[in-house]
């Protein structure tokens, strides 16, 4: 068999883009990637009213799925669109923010399922943030023990991340693993700063500096 012949029967079943469309798609993919990325922490860590967090927050959910649309089955996209669900869910927090939860849970699962290294195992670590953040059954789905599993997934394709290190960090902060926690939040303070997201490592070190504070407090009393 020609090598082209073989590339285009691989292009094909695994679902992959060839030609001159390849490159137009994974540019798209990676313009889009970085509008979500840059979007979203400015509503995190630079909006602090609600009402204007919310509709910024509803305006990059439609982005989002519009890029889904375009680019369907991108796990990269996928893992922020439901990034970007659980942040909105966050900020509106109750029974009603549970809807876009689970639709979180299921753009996580779906990203991992096509791709569980895409950008280093982030669903991972979302998808198990999410189980620990969440009620357990019956008003949702929350299980620690689920919540470990993904979020050593994630810390396993990616150990010195920010993001992981901080989310597994947390996890066992809320289950009274003080000393446990301490630790995963320094090494997620000694991260490498990503230079395409200055903005989202600026507030994610302010979380992790806020949680040892008062981590360091707890452990003296």
């Amino acid at each position: 068999m020609k090598l082209t012949q073989f590339m285009l029967i691989c292009a094909v079943t695994l679902g992959l883009p060839f030609g001159a469309n390849a490159g137009l798609q994974l540019e798209g993919v990676k313009d889009g990637v970085a509008q979500l990325q840059t979007e979203w922490a400015r509503i995190k860590y630079e909006m602090t009213d609600e009402d204007a967090q919310l509709e910024a927050i509803h305006k990059l959910e439609a982005k989002g799925q519009d890029l889904i649309t375009r680019y369907p089955d991108t796990p990269e996209l996928l893992t922020w669109q439901g990034i970007i669900l659980a942040t909105d869910a966050g900020i509106v927090g109750g029974i009603s923010a549970l809807g876009k939860v689970d639709d979180a849970r299921e753009l996580f699962k779906k990203s991992i399922a096509i791709d569980s290294a895409a950008l280093n195992g982030s669903a991972y670590t979302s998808l198990g943030a999410l189980y620990y953040q969440v009620p357990p059954w019956p008003l949702a789905f929350g299980s620690d023990d689920k919540a470990k599993e993904f979020l050593l997934a994630g810390l396993a394709l990616n150990p010195d991340g920010i993001d992981s290190n901080y989310f597994f960090g947390d996890f066992m902060r809320q289950n009274d693993q003080l000393e446990d926690a301490k630790a995963f939040f320094e090494k997620a303070l000694k991260a490498p700063d990503r230079p395409d997201r200055p903005t989202a490592d600026a507030g994610r070190r302010a979380e992790i500096k806020q949680a040892l504070k008062e981590i360091n407090q707890e452990l003296a009393d």
